[in-house]
């Protein structure tokens, strides 16, 4: 069993005035489509019921955190479960953020986590898109997706993240702030990517790190049983790459092929622009991997 560990000062000490929420789901593939069939909750995480935009094979399920934000000693832990066949487009009804983390000592540890594993079995289709999410100055925040999937699953999902609110003068300069995502296939660990900022080092300000930029992004798409050609692939890469010197945005996007991983990387200063980069990126991948045209989910209009 693969396991995702939080920093060990977040899981043992006791800490006041703080929410542990955990939310675990499961969806289906039954005879009147995807299902959510099991749910459990602990905490102010929730979903509503799944909504069928596009007919019942493919479930829309929007992710509920009604106090909006994560403060020092939160940890939200949130679990799905994609069996055989199913298909779940995954999103938020907003912006994830992680404010300012407390100085007051008496409150126990400022870690301020959210981990999230998606488990994809055969076959399984899953669209991982949450809003953005924003990391306010003076946050003391690990973040962590895991996906497991395997060699007949198709994974499309991006995280965003923005630092600070630079148009607010509010720079992100002083805070931490750890993102870690890992993907494996069939138990084997094939992407693994960290990115830890603190005033300890330079990678905010450093050419090779983030240089200035206040917006990091990563979209990875996977479906090896579909991206099996080479060649393909690289006509696949082309056309995506075409799509970004269309936008004008060729010098804050790139996209590399590892082996039939996908993996697009945004860097620049506006979540917007990347959203809508990635959207657009979106539109070419999915009817390839999941054979649908993109459908917005509604609650991003709203």
């Amino acid at each position: 069993m693969i396991t995702t560990e939080a920093p060990r000062a977040v899981l043992n000490k006791p800490v006041k005035n703080h929410w542990f929420a955990h939310l675990m789901l499961e969806f289906s593939d039954t005879p009147v489509g995807t299902q959510l069939t099991r749910t459990q909750r602990k905490g102010p995480l929730s979903v509503q019921k799944a909504f069928y935009p596009e007919g019942r094979d493919c479930a829309h399920i929007y992710l509920l955190h009604p106090p909006a934000g994560i403060v020092s000693g939160d940890e939200l832990r949130i679990s799905v479960n994609i069996k055989n066949n199913a298909h779940l487009l995954f999103t938020t009804p907003g912006a994830g953020r992680f404010y300012r983390a407390r100085t007051n000592l008496e409150i126990g540890d400022a870690k301020q986590a959210q981990i999230t594993k998606l488990i994809l079995e055969a076959d399984a289709k899953c669209e991982n898109f949450p809003q953005e999410t924003i990391v306010y100055e003076g946050a003391d925040g690990f973040n962590t997706v895991d996906i497991e999937l395997t060699s007949s699953s198709v994974y499309l999902g991006w995280d965003i993240t923005c630092l600070g609110l630079p148009d607010s003068d509010q720079p992100f300069i002083e805070g931490k702030y750890c993102q870690l995502n890992r993907l494996f296939c069939d138990g084997k660990l094939i992407y693994h990517d960290r990115i830890a900022l603190s005033p300890e080092n330079s990678l905010l300000t450093h050419p090779a790190g983030l240089a200035n930029n206040s917006v990091f992004a990563t979209f990875l798409a996977y479906a090896s049983a579909i991206l099996t050609d080479q060649y393909q692939r690289k006509d696949l890469l082309d056309l995506m790459r075409d799509k970004i010197t269309e936008q004008g945005a060729q010098t804050n996007i790139s996209i590399t092929d590892i082996d039939g991983l996908l993996v697009i990387r945004y860097l620049g200063a506006h979540a917007q622009q990347c959203k809508q980069l990635f959207i657009s990126l979106w539109e070419i991948l999915r009817p390839l991997l999941v054979d649908k045209a993109a459908l917005q989910p509604r609650i991003w209009h709203t």
